[in-house]
């Protein structure tokens, strides 16, 4: 079986964000999409490895930023490459607070959406949230970007040295030095297994 077949999906990226008890967080995701209009709901499938997942599964609130192609590397790296358990990812940010109390992305997106969890399903690795829209704004026309695009033309390759060894995530870039990866391996950027490794 050739698993690269799946890479050929098509999804988006977006800014996931959640707020606990005064504290506000988000990460990258790249699974949202709509399921149903009547009712109104979406799906969210986010990494158990992530603080915002937590933050979620606890308060059942939420809201996404639809990244847009005018999109930085600097924006997927301060919220997608470390940890909101360790820092505060919205110090020195702009951001709006949306009715249900959670921040938001404006700059570099294209909308907002706000929801609340009405059943979530435990996928191994991923929860997957099933979400009713309680608000929405559309803040341009910028078109959003995709996992795609972000790989060809967003992501900067990282500086290696010609005789480093290791290998290099494919979708994040982190990279592990040494001469083997463990088949146990997960990123610890973007929590993706050893299989989304590919040699230097």
């Amino acid at each position: 079986m050739n698993e690269t077949a799946l890479h050929k999906l098509t999804y988006g990226l977006f800014i996931l964000t959640a707020s606990e008890n005064g504290k506000d967080n988000g990460c990258i995701v790249n699974t949202v999409m709509q399921v149903t209009t009547s009712p109104n709901r979406i799906v969210v499938a986010v990494n158990k490895n992530n603080y915002t997942c937590g933050m979620i599964s606890r308060t059942g609130i939420f809201n996404v930023s639809v990244l847009t192609v005018n999109s930085k590397f600097e924006t997927y790296k301060h919220w997608g490459f470390r940890s909101g358990e360790n820092v505060d990812k919205c110090l020195d940010i702009k951001y709006g607070r949306a009715d249900n109390g959670v921040v938001y992305i404006a700059e570099e997106c294209n909308a907002r959406i706000g929801a609340k969890v009405v059943s979530s399903t435990d996928l191994g690795t991923h929860i997957l949230f099933l979400a009713e829209v309680c608000d929405a704004e559309v803040f341009n026309d910028d078109e959003s970007v995709s996992y795609s695009y972000y790989h060809k033309n967003i992501k900067t390759s990282p500086i290696t040295e010609e005789t480093k060894k290791g290998f290099i995530c494919t979708v994040c870039g982190y990279i592990h030095e040494g001469d083997v990866l463990p088949d146990d391996f997960v990123c610890p950027w973007c929590k993706h297994p050893a299989s989304d490794f590919k040699p230097l």
